[in-house]
């Protein structure tokens, strides 16, 4: 039998035979430090499971961004589709606007004269304009503010109390704005300029925008409004 002197002795009886390590191990160590290994694989082979457990709920995450991506472009390609629709309806409500109220301020074309203090004498046709630009100088105005003027909304000769021939010109919209104003003011320069005669410059349609108050309350451009009576489908 080894006679054991020294630690060194101890620990090499303890290296040739283990189980008497194993039997020196459970006295000095406690159960749960004893434990420790086994726990501490089992902690091990836990997170090998949540780790899988993260990856697939991530895939499945992925998978359902990915599906929310396509359902979010599809409603970005729909939505984009239905503002298009609605621009064009948009579009065509606001044509048949301008287009209503062109027609009836058309039809109060002696009641606008009346407005203005004048007696209708008749409403000039495209080609009463051409006719008078064609024996008109010209050369000084661009060739697409002439075409406007050949398409002016309405143009009207009457006779003023006086007795003297003169003209109105018209620009009707749903809503009068600084572009029927601009076009109106533009229109009577161009009619007194190649006739001679006087024109007055008229705004008509339903509403006004508040920006053109002032150039109608300076006398500038008279404001005939349409009732909207004149509107409604018979």
């Amino acid at each position: 039998m080894n006679t054991i002197d020294t630690i060194e002795d101890l620990i090499d009886v303890l290296d040739r035979n283990p189980r008497w390590m194993d039997a020196l191990r459970s006295r000095i160590l406690t159960r749960e430090v004893l434990e420790l290994p086994a726990r501490f694989a089992e902690l091990v082979e836990r997170l090998d499971s949540f780790r899988e457990e993260v990856s697939g709920l991530n895939a499945g995450t992925n998978r359902r961004f990915d599906n929310l991506d396509a359902k979010t472009d599809d409603l970005a390609t729909r939505t984009g589709r239905l503002e298009t629709k609605t621009d064009r309806m948009l579009d065509d409500l606001g044509y048949l606007k301008g287009t209503h109220a062109r027609n009836a301020a058309v039809e109060r074309a002696p009641t606008i004269a009346r407005a203005l203090g004048l007696s209708y004498t008749k409403t000039l046709t495209d080609i009463d304009l051409w006719d008078i630009t064609d024996g008109a100088d010209t050369t000084a105005i661009d060739r697409g503010s002439l075409d406007s003027f050949r398409n002016a909304d309405l143009i009207l000769e009457a006779v003023d109390a006086s007795g003297e021939a003169c003209y109105v010109a018209v620009e009707i919209s749903f809503t009068a704005n600084g572009r029927d104003t601009r076009r109106a003011l533009r229109n009577a320069d161009f009619l007194t300029r190649f006739t001679g005669r006087n024109a007055h410059a008229v705004v008509s349609g339903m509403k006004q925008d508040d920006r053109i108050r002032e150039v109608i309350e300076s006398g500038a451009v008279f404001w005939y409004q349409l009732d909207p009576e004149m509107m409604e489908a018979e």
